[in-house]
C-alpha cells in the first residue's frame, strides 16, 4: 500500500482526489483538515464505508507542530498539499491571512519536510492566478505576474518551494490547474450557485457582465491529472491541466440556463467588476498530456448536467445552506 498524506482534505479538490484514490485501490490514505469532515453531500470519499482511511482535524496555522509530529509518526510516501486560502476578491480585505496560510504556514511544514528522508514526492497544488492574464499559450516556464493578493501569496509560495529543490533537493511535483467544477463543490462557486440560484428563483450577480474568458475543467479529470503527476511526475517540475480552450463566464451561465428552461436575461444581473480580475485564463497543458498521456474527458455539458443533478438529487440538505462566501481565518 502506498501511503499519501492530503492536507486540506476537506476541499472541493481534496475530498474528490482521496475518492479518487479509495476508489483506485492501493492507496493508504490519511486526511488533515482544520475543520470537521463535512456532510457526505461534499464529501464523496464517504461512500467508501471501510477504506484505509484516517481523518485529523489538525489547522496548518496553528497546530504545525502537531501534522510534523503526525508525519513523523506515520511517514507517508506522497504529500499532497491542496491546503489555501484560495478565493481571490475577499484576499483584498485580510490579504495577512492569505499569506499566513499560504506562504508562513507552508514554509512551516516544508521547511520540516525538506529532511524527511520517508518522503518520495511532495506534490503543491499552486494555481494559475500567479501568472497574472493569461493568452495566447501560456506554459509552464511563464513569468510570474499576479495582480491580487491571493496570486501574490501562491506566487511567493511557489518561489519558496523552489528553493528547497535548489538547495535541499526536495521533492517538490507542482501542479496549476485551471477552474475545477463538478459535483459536491462549495456552493458560492458560480456553476453550483447558479443552479441554486435558479431554483430559488433569485438572480446570479455576473462580475463584469460575465466576460471574463475562464478555462472550466471537470473535477475528476483534474484529479486524474494529479494522480498521474503523483506516480510519474518529475521532481522539480511544474504541470499544467487544463481544457482546450477557455469561455466567458456569462456563456457558462447561459448554458445552465439553457438546461433548466430559464431565460438568461430572467435569471442574470449585472455587478462591478471584481478588482484584480484577470480578463483571460487560459494555459498550456500539452507537457501533462506528453508525459502521461493526459488529457480531460468529460465535457462542459456532461459536467454541468452532473452538477444540476447533484443539486436536484441534495436539495433538502443544499437549500439549507449558504450559498455566499464566508470567509474563515
Amino acid at each position: 500500500m502506498k501511503k499519501v498524506v492530503v492536507v486540506g482534505s476537506n476541499s472541493f479538490s481534496g475530498s474528490d482526489f482521496i475518492d479518487l484514490l479509495l476508489g483506485k485501490g492501493g492507496y493508504d490514505v490519511i486526511g488533515i483538515s482544520r475543520s470537521p469532515e463535512k456532510n457526505k453531500v461534499f464529501l464523496p470519499y464517504k461512500r467508501f464505508k471501510r477504506a484505509p482511511f484516517k481523518f485529523y482535524k489538525l489547522d496548518l496555522n496553528t497546530e504545525s507542530e502537531k501534522i510534523i509530529k503526525l508525519l513523523a509518526r506515520e511517514k507517508p510516501h506522497y504529500i499532497v498539499n491542496f491546503a489555501a486560502q484560495s478565493e481571490v476578491a475577499p484576499s483584498w480585505q485580510n490579504p495577512q491571512h492569505w499569506f499566513e496560510t499560504n506562504v508562513v504556514s507552508l514554509a512551516k511544514l516544508t521547511n520540516y519536510l525538506k529532511g524527511a528522508t520517508y518522503l518520495k514526492k511532495y506534490i503543491h497544488i499552486s494555481s494559475p492566478e500567479v501568472y497574472g492574464t493569461c493568452e495566447g499559450v501560456v506554459k509552464e516556464d511563464a513569468a510570474l505576474n499576479p495582480s491580487t493578493p491571493y496570486a501574490a501569496s501562491k506566487a511567493a509560495a511557489d518561489m519558496f518551494l523552489f528553493t528547497l529543490v535548489k538547495n535541499f533537493k526536495f521533492p517538490l511535483v507542482m501542479v496549476r490547474s485551471t477552474n475545477v467544477y463538478g459535483a459536491h463543490q462549495q456552493l458560492f462557486k458560480i456553476i453550483p450557485r447558479t443552479v441554486i440560484s435558479i431554483k430559488k428563483g433569485k438572480k446570479v450577480a455576473l462580475h463584469g457582465g460575465g466576460k471574463a474568458i475562464k478555462s472550466y475543467i471537470h473535477i475528476r479529470d483534474i484529479s486524474e491529472g494529479e494522480l498521474a503527476v503523483l506516480e510519474k511526475g518529475k521532481t522539480g517540475e511544474i504541470y499544467h491541466l487544463s481544457p482546450d480552450r477557455g469561455i466567458k463566464v456569462a456563456d457558462v451561465v447561459g448554458r445552465i440556463c439553457d438546461k433548466m428552461n430559464v431565460l438568461f436575461t430572467k435569471a442574470t444581473k449585472v455587478s462591478a467588476e471584481r478588482l484584480g480580475q484577470d480578463k483571460t485564463y487560459v494555459i498550456d497543458s500539452t507537457k501533462a498530456r506528453k508525459a502521461f498521456g493526459w488529457k480531460p474527458s468529460v465535457s462542459l455539458e456532461e459536467g454541468i448536467e452532473g452538477v444540476i443533478d447533484w443539486v436536484n438529487n441534495n436539495w433538502n440538505v443544499i437549500k439549507r445552506l449558504p450559498h455566499e462566501y464566508i470567509h474563515k481565518k
